[in-house]
């Protein structure tokens, strides 16, 4: 047994003097707002100190009437928790972001965001309807804005001062390449599915060298088939440590380099998740040299989330 250590209170300096990323984050892409509500308290109460929400998913107004009535109480303050939100492909156009902003902000209950992602690098059409479709159930994409463009409008909102940091979500090394050398202000954050299946060794060697933090969602595998948490090696490592699958995974990720985000609507899930402790350095590369690949989520493809339901 493994005693426990530091490795939950991990941060990750950002590039832009505007704080660090807690290791551990707590995402809130839960369909119920009463169920969103409820697991944002209890990942606060449980530890967890960074909050992943997006005008997508609507959560913003859960989880900001959640940490309005924690920050009530006392106990954690505002300036302890680093929140992230984020852009929809319907304002990518420089003119709809500030608005789309400022939204989520009322949405939220803040006065500032910590982390502010571009949601996936696809433009869709404008306009209030999230998932725009033709006739044919054809995806209606938005050809006169650039990715370049919509990143000029985040950096307009970091030198405004209530947007901290700025990065991106769900899209290849390529096109961070692209921002990174065009940009003014550097990403902070890159925001992708990545866990033992899909490692992104590539796009994490980018982020270290360039000093950018690469955040993974579905570092568990998103409950997917095949089944990362029944793997023979990361099950064999937590019988060895008396952890389990799930705190060895989360282990291997931080102790890489990444941080990470878990969502859960259950209390005893949310506290198992930020239980976690290092795992030897052997584990680690165990773990590194699984060769199964998978991609759970295709929204790198077409931008639209693989997790979310239509309609949603």
């Amino acid at each position: 047994m493994i005693a426990l250590d530091n490795l939950r209170d991990t941060t990750f300096p950002l590039n832009n003097g505007s704080g660090a990323l807690p290791a551990l984050g707590f995402g809130t892409l839960i369909p119920d707002p009463i169920a969103t509500k409820n697991a944002t308290k209890a990942a606060l109460e449980a530890g967890f100190r960074a909050f992943d929400t997006a005008e997508r998913y609507r959560t913003e107004k859960e989880v900001g009437e959640a940490m309005k009535e924690v920050f009530a109480e006392g106990k954690i303050k505002r300036e302890d928790v680093f929140v992230i939100t984020k852009l929809w492909n319907t304002n990518h156009r420089p003119e709809r972001v500030k608005p789309a902003f400022e939204a989520s902000l009322r949405r939220l209950q803040l006065d500032y965001v910590d982390l502010y992602l571009i949601h996936t690098p696809f433009a869709f059409q404008p306009g209030d309807v999230q998932d725009p479709r033709d006739a044919n159930g054809n995806v209606i994409y938005d050809t006169g804005v650039t990715l370049l463009d919509t990143w000029g409008a985040l950096e307009q909102l970091v030198d405004e001062g209530k947007c901290k940091a700025i990065g991106l979500s769900d899209l290849s090394l390529e096109k961070v390449k692209e921002i990174f050398e065009a940009a003014t202000i550097k990403p902070a954050v890159v925001h992708v599915e990545s866990h033992p299946y899909l490692p992104q060794w590539e796009l994490l060697d980018y982020c270290r060298e360039n000093g950018i933090v690469l955040q993974a969602f579905a570092p568990l595998g998103h409950n997917s088939e095949p089944n990362l948490l029944a793997d023979p090696v990361i099950t064999a490592i937590a019988n060895r440590v008396g952890k389990t699958p799930a705190q060895v995974a989360l282990a291997w990720a931080i102790q890489r380099g990444t941080a990470l985000l878990t969502t859960s609507k259950t209390p005893s899930r949310i506290a198992e998740n930020f239980d976690v402790s290092t795992i030897p350095e052997e584990a680690v590369r165990e773990i590194s040299e699984i060769k199964t690949r998978v991609r759970f989520n295709t929204v790198v493809e077409t931008g639209v989330p693989g997790f979310i339901p239509r309609g949603k």
